[in-house]
């Protein structure tokens, strides 16, 4: 299994690679490949901050020994006017890193500060925030992690680390109790351990999954806060519940207060705006 430093460096040599392709012209043009520099990382929104580590982790990519001073930490909030961090090193190092720093970084602290507006409406109560899959091709590692520093929780990061039997795979199956047996069976051969998550669309899914068993989460798919509770009193915490659909800021806290252990929101991710920062030169 790669691990996430592993994923992140491969990122990272892959990112600059489809940035630079045969070298960054216009810094190799004007710019003395001896020269030194250095950079400060301007916030010019208000929000969570996020990628600071993966910022330090691309300039050390590109120059091992760059001298990187953290003012904040990923999670924080950020204001206006506020410098995340500065950074010293040659010119040509800071020039081609500056846009993937910037557009992690954005991306990130977009993601973050959405998903703690979620996680703010659920305090108090005993619903989590998950993620889900719909994120951005080839981004994903950094788009999760972005969630996480928001406060909210990663569900599965691929298609390999849970089972999830959804609409499609129960009908192409051939019903609820077929996909869960054979999923079941799966679980015992090859990847013991490996949970198993279920989509029910009604309370008669749900009776039928509860009546057979074998799965470890039950997702209510498109059930309302006023539908919920009639769910969870036939589930009766034998399993671990999720809802999922339609769940957005006005509502995410009527969910929450039908006690459902988990609400899955893909807008953390696809409706989060990239936050404003910027990179400056500083002349020394």
């Amino acid at each position: 299994m790669t691990t996430y430093e592993e994923a992140l460096s491969f990122l990272i040599q892959n990112a600059l690679q489809e940035d630079t392709g045969d070298g960054d012209h216009s810094t190799l043009s004007c710019i003395s490949p001896d020269a030194k520099g250095k950079a400060i990382l301007k916030i010019k929104e208000e929000g969570i901050l996020a990628g600071m580590e993966v910022a330090e982790r691309i300039f050390r990519y590109v120059q091992p020994d760059v001298v990187f001073t953290a003012f904040k930490k990923d999670g924080d909030e950020m204001s206006i006017g506020e410098t995340a961090f500065e950074v010293e090193t040659g010119v040509h190092a800071i020039l081609q890193c500056e846009r993937l720093v910037l557009n992690c970084m954005q991306r990130m602290s977009g993601i973050a500060t959405l998903t703690r507006k979620y996680v703010d409406q659920l305090k108090g109560y005993h619903t989590r925030l998950l993620d889900t899959r719909k994120t951005t091709p080839n981004f994903r590692l950094l788009e999760k992690e972005a969630v996480r520093i928001g406060g909210g929780l990663n569900h599965r990061m691929g298609l390999y680390d849970m089972i999830m039997l959804k609409d499609n795979h129960i009908d192409y199956c051939g019903g609820i109790e077929k996909a869960l047996a054979k999923a079941y069976a799966y679980v015992q051969e090859k990847k013991p351990g490996l949970k198993i998550e279920i989509e029910t669309r009604n309370i008669d899914d749900i009776k039928r999954v509860v009546a057979f068993g074998k799965a470890d989460r039950i997702m209510l798919d498109n059930f309302t806060p006023e539908q919920l509770p009639e769910a969870l009193k036939i589930i009766n915490g034998k399993f671990e519940t999720e809802a999922s659909g339609g769940i957005n800021l006005e509502n995410v806290a009527a969910y929450a207060q039908t006690g459902v252990d988990y609400v899955s929101v893909g807008a953390v991710i696809h409706h989060a705006v990239s936050a404003d920062l910027s990179l400056k030169a500083v002349l020394i």
